[in-house]
């Protein structure tokens, strides 16, 4: 059972709360002990979090995932893990993670609780209503930013916050392109909102959103805020790397696919993770390091 649970627990999507880390990064308090603990406190949360919505959406999908050639291997699906035990687990999972926010922080606990509001909110009607969907999604990613802000007690930048909230856009229709993609003919009863989605408009949405992320981050690099908050012109540098993401994502949720989910896409690309290390490194190098 143990195995079953931690699999429906979708571990490899925790890299998502890293975007938790993004406000500690650019705080200038990676160095900080206290707010660096705070921070993989609020992390370790979201993880508790997310893995709470991704067991209650299978078992409300347990049928669907069942009609699907790869989702029926999933621990519900298949039964190695039973309705109820899900159900518990999920429970659990949501109060850890409500009260480890409460006792960290009650603002941080407001946002935990949005977090879990709006999911289940997807789970049982909006994720059929199409962009509305996909906004969802990237409001999912601006709450994990907002709660890593509130977890060391400093004001999210405007900045991350569009960065984020544009990001997580594109990679909300990167997702939906990708299931098109994957499923073929069978995607409308696979996942009933792509009956409403076209790849034709996908496109020119990843390409819209992607170029609104990339001239965002440039912007944000350039700003004369950014420069005296860093004491350094060099976050431009860093812009050829984030280029270099976003055009990777888009090659790879296009063609052909390998996996169910954009996110297994990236992690299994040596390119874009070398990239993003890449990227990482410099920011880090240019912030703390200069």
């Amino acid at each position: 059972m143990f195995l079953a649970a931690l699999e429906a627990a979708r571990p490899r999507q925790w890299v998502k709360n890293l975007f938790v880390v993004a406000p500690l990064v650019f705080a200038k308090q990676l160095t900080d002990r206290v707010a660096l603990g705070r921070a993989a406190i609020a992390v370790a949360i979201f993880c508790a979090l997310s893995s709470a919505v991704y067991l209650w959406n299978d078992v409300i999908d347990i049928e669907k995932d069942r009609a699907h050639p790869r989702k029926q291997t999933r621990p519900i699906a298949a039964g190695r893990l039973l309705v109820l035990q899900a159900q518990l687990l999920s429970g659990l999972l949501a109060l850890t993670g409500l009260l480890g926010a409460l006792l960290l922080r009650p603002e941080l606990a407001v946002c935990a609780l949005t977090y879990l509001i709006s999911n289940v909110a997807y789970s049982l009607y909006l994720k059929r209503v199409v962009y509305l969907d996909v906004l969802l999604i990237a409001f999912g990613f601006l709450l994990r930013v907002v709660g890593g802000a509130m977890a060391i007690s400093v004001e999210a930048s405007p900045y991350l916050l569009l960065c984020t909230g544009l990001l997580a856009c594109y990679l909300g229709f990167g997702k939906r392109a990708h299931e098109l993609a994957v499923a073929g003919e069978q995607a409308a009863l696979q996942r009933p909102v792509l009956s409403s989605y076209r790849l034709p408009t996908l496109r020119v949405l990843l390409a819209v959103t992607a170029m609104a992320t990339l001239i965002s981050y440039i912007l944000y690099t350039r700003a004369p805020h950014t420069v005296r908050f860093f004491h350094s012109s060099r976050m431009i540098w860093t812009a050829p790397f984030a280029a270099l993401g976003l055009a990777r994502f888009s090659m790879l949720i296009s063609g052909h696919p390998t996996s169910d989910s954009p996110t297994e896409e990236m992690l299994g690309d040596r390119l874009f993770i070398a990239n993003l290390v890449a990227w990482a490194a410099v920011t880090t190098a240019i912030i703390y390091f200069h």
